[in-house]
């Protein structure tokens, strides 16, 4: 049984590797049963031959940043992908200094049905790192706090997450009385677990990269805005609107902008000369 904990990916901290993954924003995707190719054709990307390790991967994505003139809302990115030995298995590893953006869901649908994804991100230095497990196209787990978890299976890793070291009670929750853990060392050994390859800082920098470039994905559809605020009082402020409401507030405010504007001028009251 594999009874990899947290302790046993420090080899982060120390990493130049993961602290250009963290700066950067980073996806890291575990695929079973698909080559890279495969992957990489799913993700419908453009095949740029092959990069040796990590260093080939980061020269690769400057070289395509420097083509698109560093264009900040550009959100292509360049995917390296290899097969590594795991449970039941090679899988396939993608690694893309994609700012935490993942990979698409359809792809995701795809490449998981009848197998298992599981993936982790962060986005560049602010605090969002996601982890995220799939089972045969369907969202078993997901989360940013792993006392706070969503998909549909929320609960079932609970007993998993308490042996590799997060702080939570047997019922899920955040134990106060627990030690603190390192999330992210601990989110690579909830990987390993669910897929028994050992990530290694020799392991990236070894690999042999199948290259290629992600297009930009198409923004999804917006149906409304929510702002959920709570002060430094626990005063909340919960408000939500429709794509609807928003859109009927806009059209008023547009029709008075090109309404036009009347001037008036009274006249000053008659006096007795």
């Amino acid at each position: 049984m594999n009874s990899v904990t947290a302790h046993d990916y420090a080899w982060i901290r120390p990493s130049l590797i993961f602290r250009h993954m963290m700066e950067s924003g980073y996806t890291l995707t575990l695929i079973r049963g698909r080559t890279p190719r495969e992957v990489l054709r799913a993700m419908e990307a453009e095949p740029r031959g092959t990069g040796e390790g990590t260093a080939g991967l980061i020269e690769a994505e400057a070289a395509h940043r420097t083509e698109s003139g560093d264009d900040y809302w550009d959100e292509s990115y360049v995917a390296g992908a290899f097969s590594a030995p795991g449970e039941d298995g090679d899988w396939t590893l993608v690694l893309g200094f994609d700012g935490g953006l993942g990979i698409a869901a359809t792809a995701v649908e795809t490449l998981s049905q009848g197998g298992r994804i599981v993936a982790h991100s962060a986005n560049g230095g602010k605090p969002i790192h996601l982890f995220h497990w799939f089972e045969d196209g369907e969202l078993r787990t997901t989360f940013e706090d792993p006392s706070s978890r969503d998909g549909s299976t929320p609960d079932e890793l609970v007993p998993l997450l308490r042996e590799i070291g997060f702080p939570l009670t047997p019922e899920g929750e955040h134990d106060e009385s627990a030690p603190d853990v390192d999330r992210k060392a601990a989110v690579l050994a909830l990987a390993e677990r669910l897929t028994g390859v050992r990530v290694t800082e020799s392991l990236l920098q070894d690999a042999v990269f199948e290259l290629g470039l992600v297009p930009e994905q198409p923004a999804e559809e917006w149906t409304g805005v929510v702002i959920d605020i709570t002060d430094a009082h626990g005063q909340r402020l919960y408000k939500e609107w429709t794509y609807d409401e928003i859109a009927a507030v806009s059209d008023r405010a547009r029709a008075g902008a090109d309404a036009p504007v009347e001037i008036t001028h009274d006249e000053p009251p008659a006096t007795n000369a």
